[in-house]
């Protein structure tokens, strides 16, 4: 007989298999709920440890675990993307590029944490040398982690007024992660999504954005289970990858389709490697940004932010 366990996770191709319970965690059943808004599933794992088994967003996850949540990741890594068409500016702006935001006020959207902007934030100092302490970062919400303390040049937005309005209205000189079909505001950064895959060929990095965490109390009461969910995602990320290889993909979302402009760009087999070994580069960056932006405090090795048992597994 099965066991039963809570989950959380945006059905997408390569956990769909698990989701519509095609592929399962041998001798679990995986009980998802949907949440529309998946940020706010996100906020009740934080908050509440609402699931047994959840997507995560990966600086969510590494500052809940300094600030003691009481929850351990898989190396599964379910949502990655690039962020270079994540900053966007007024129409006509004088502001052409990144570095010259020195001294600005900038809107990042809802925390400050939010793992899209750590990751922008490291595009504008990395690839273009802004100094991320010069400038204000003004955040639409708080922080899912309710302990965490953003540094100093760290503020909120005014009650209702979105980022998107304070840009146009000159209050910010830019903003990341705001919805950017508004016909007012541009990319910064020009043909983002090339500037992303001349970085990928450069430096070999994919950035993640989304794990999966499992409830502490969950991993001690039952020893095999960060075993058995690594191997049902990752063999669900198996066929999934087999079929954008195979073009059997009827309708491809913006996720399939970029994921086949990594393979393309790459010649990688697989543009989504699970495990820690195929990803230590990209998690070291991540670690090193979070760190360099004042999200994280303490040291951090790889292998200690995943359950034991899975940190030799390569999905």
């Amino acid at each position: 007989m099965s066991v039963q366990l809570s989950a959380l996770s945006r059905t997408q191709g390569n956990n769909s298999r698990v989701k519509d319970g095609t592929i399962a965690p041998e001798g679990y059943f995986l009980d998802f709920e949907e949440v529309p808004v998946l940020v706010k599933g996100f906020r009740r794992m934080v908050r509440e440890l609402a699931f047994d088994v959840s997507e995560m967003a990966l600086t969510t996850y590494l500052t809940a675990r300094e600030h003691g949540v009481k929850f351990t990741a898989l190396p599964i890594f379910l949502v990655r993307g690039f962020h270079h068409n994540a900053i966007v500016v007024r129409r006509g702006s004088d502001i052409t590029d990144p570095g010259q935001l020195v001294g600005k006020r900038v809107g990042v959207n809802r925390g400050y944490t939010v793992t899209t902007g750590v990751w922008a934030r490291s595009i504008m100092e990395n690839q273009y040398g802004l100094d991320l302490d010069s400038v204000t970062w003004v955040r639409s919400g708080d922080e899912h982690v309710e302990a965490y303390t953003p540094p100093s040049n760290v503020t909120s937005a005014p009650a209702g007024k979105t980022l998107e309005q304070m840009v146009l209205d000159g209050e910010l000189e830019a903003a990341i992660g705001v919805k950017s079909d508004c016909p007012d505001l541009a990319p910064l950064i020009p043909n983002a999504n090339d500037v992303a895959l001349a970085a990928l060929r450069e430096t070999g990095l994919y950035p993640i954005n989304h794990l999966v965490v499992i409830r502490d109390e969950v991993l001690e009461a039952h020893p095999d289970v960060a075993m058995a969910v690594f191997e049902a995602f990752a063999e669900s990320k198996r066929q999934y990858v087999a079929d954008l290889k195979a073009g059997a993909i009827a309708e491809p979302d913006s996720a399939d389709r970029l994921h086949l402009e990594v393979l393309e760009t790459t010649g990688w087999d697989d543009p989504l490697p699970y495990g820690i070994e195929p990803n230590r580069a990209v998690l070291v960056d991540l670690i090193e940004q979070a760190s360099k932006q004042h999200i994280l405090t303490k040291p951090v090795k790889v292998e200690e932010l995943f359950a034991e048992s899975v940190r030799g597994l390569i999905g």
